[in-house]
C-alpha cells in the first residue's frame, strides 16, 4: 500500500524514517512502479519497482544480520517544485550504530537526485541518482 505523501518535504522524512526503521514497505511506498534509478552500490541501475525492490529488501536484511540501525541526515536539500514535477538534490548522509548502541560505526555521505512526479495527488519518486565522487588517482569513491 502506497503512502500518501503531499509534500515533497514529506518524502524526504518517509525515506529517513523507513531506513532508520529498516522498513522496506514505507520506503519503497515513496516509490512510482515505474522508477529508474541509478544507484553507486551493487546494481548499476533498476528499471521498475520490481528490481528496486530487490536491492531495497537486501540492504535492509543485511543491516538486520549485522545489527546495524541507520540514522539519514539530508544536508544541502534544493527543492524545485511546480504541480507535477519536482526536483530535489542534496547530500545524504547514512551514520551506522550498532542496535540499541548509541556509538557511531561508520559514516558516509552520497550525492542524491531526485525526480519527482505526482501520481493521485500524492508525490513519488520516478528518478533517483546516487554518487560519489571519484578520486583520480586511486579510482576510489570519496564517502567522506
Amino acid at each position: 500500500m502506497k503512502n500518501e505523501i503531499f509534500k515533497v518535504e514529506d518524502m524526504l522524512k518517509n525515506y529517513k524514517d523507513a531506513v532508520h526503521k529498516k522498513d522496506a514497505e514505507k520506503f519503497l511506498s515513496a516509490y512510482a512502479d515505474d522508477v529508474h534509478i541509478y544507484d553507486c552500490w551493487e546494481r548499476w541501475e533498476s528499471k521498475g519497482i520490481s528490481l528496486w525492490r530487490e536491492s531495497v529488501v537486501g540492504w535492509f536484511n543485511e543491516l538486520n544480520e549485522d545489527g546495524y540501525s541507520l540514522n539519514v541526515d539530508f544536508n544541502d536539500v534544493t527543492i524545485v517544485e511546480n504541480n507535477d514535477v519536482a526536483f530535489v538534490h542534496c547530500a545524504v548522509t547514512y551514520a551506522a550504530f550498532k542496535d540499541n548502541v548509541e556509538e557511531k560505526i561508520r559514516q558516509m555521505t552520497n550525492r542524491f537526485t531526485f525526480g519527482l512526479k505526482k501520481v493521485n495527488e500524492s508525490w513519488r519518486i520516478v528518478h533517483e541518482h546516487s554518487s560519489v565522487p571519484i578520486n583520480k588517482d586511486t579510482g576510489k569513491g570519496n564517502f567522506n
